[in-house]
């Protein structure tokens, strides 16, 4: 008789699992073997946004600014060439002058008396030579002794101009027109040679003097047009006359002057003022401040986006700037500037445009 097999429940179970996983391998590799994989799909790279705005250049005034100070066209202190007292004051302070015009008076100190002698003498000496000359002919003179009287004559004319010279510098001349600044003497004051007199100013015509940078003294130019504007809002127009061929060893910059007239006689002569020098036209654009960038050398850039799409960073120059925007040069013609996302892409990028506002 047949014995009946019996299984418990946990080795069925066992048995069961291993038959499983046997069937489970079986199938994965036959399937790895019949089928091929599908092909892996690799994300698609996506380019930086940015916003733009296209700009044009326009021709652009630049100016280059400067603080000066205003100064007479001359100015020269009158000093006395002669020892004496102060006779008279033919001119008073704030008078106008012309070239030549008599301005005091010293006293004599017997001056006139030494040209009366010196032009006596002269003609004493002068008088000697011809009646020598006469005898020279007719061979009772030596010519030592003519070239004795020949030299006397010669000491009597100078004698003569120094004499001369003296009278008239008892008598101090204006030597431009102009006005009497300054009196510095009075009536019945001894003076020695040398002892300043008056201060003569020439103001009909000014000169602004400033100190240009030396990186931007190439931009001028001899006769570019100037505007000079006082502190107390007036202003006059010159034109630039001098520019310094050196710069000054501590400060690197280049003295410069503006001649500037002054037919009402305006009194701002030593005053303080600011110059705007018109410089040449060049194209430019107006951006916000917000777009100016620094480089890795420390040069002001704006990114702009070309025509294959990629961000390039010009170098620009400030022409002149305020609250509102800025005018610079070095960008093309025409520009498509970044507005939004400069701050994220680096030169050469390609990028892709949300928008380019005109």
């Amino acid at each position: 008789m047949l014995k009946k097999l019996s299984f418990s429940p946990v080795l069925l179970a066992i048995v069961l699992a291993v038959a499983m996983l046997l069937w489970l391998l079986s199938g994965d590799t036959f399937s790895a073997k019949d089928t091929q994989p599908a092909p892996q799909q690799v994300a698609q790279k996506q380019l930086p946004q940015v916003e733009t705005r296209w700009s044009e250049a326009q021709l652009y005034q630049a100016t280059q600014i400067a603080q000066g100070q205003v100064l007479p066209w001359r100015s020269v202190s009158i000093k006395s060439q002669q020892a004496g007292r102060v006779e008279a004051l033919l001119k008073q302070q704030g008078d106008n002058v012309a070239q030549g015009d008599k301005l005091l008076r010293l006293s004599d100190e017997g001056r006139s008396a030494m040209l009366a002698q010196a032009k006596a003498n002269l003609t004493l000496r002068q008088s000697e030579l011809n009646s020598a000359r006469t005898l020279g002919k007719a061979q009772f003179l030596s010519a030592t002794e003519l070239t004795r009287l020949e030299s006397e004559l010669a000491k009597a004319e100078a004698e003569l101009q120094n004499a001369t010279l003296a009278v008239k510098q008892t008598e101090p001349v204006a030597p431009f027109n102009g006005v009497v600044d300054r009196r510095h003497i009075e009536v019945g004051d001894l003076i020695q040679t040398g002892t300043a007199l008056l201060q003569l100013v020439q103001i009909d015509k000014l000169k602004v003097t400033a100190q240009i940078p030396q990186q931007h003294v190439s931009a001028l130019q001899l006769g570019q047009q100037a505007k000079v504007r006082l502190l107390d809002g007036r202003a006059l127009s010159g034109e630039l006359s001098f520019i310094s061929y050196a710069a000054d060893s501590a400060t690197r910059s280049y003295y410069i002057e503006v001649s500037v007239a002054n037919p009402q006689h305006w009194r701002i002569a030593g005053a303080s003022a600011t110059l705007d020098i018109a410089l040449d036209s060049v194209p430019a654009h107006r951006i916000s401040p917000a777009l100016l960038s620094l480089d890795n050398s420390g040069k002001l850039t704006v990114a702009v986006v070309d025509e294959q799409q990629q961000v390039v960073f010009y170098p620009v120059q400030i022409l002149t700037a305020d609250t509102d925007g800025a005018w610079v040069s070095g960008l093309p013609a025409r520009a498509q500037i970044i507005t939004q996302g400069a701050g994220f892409v680096r030169a050469g990028d390609k990028v892709k445009v949300a928008g380019a506002k005109a």
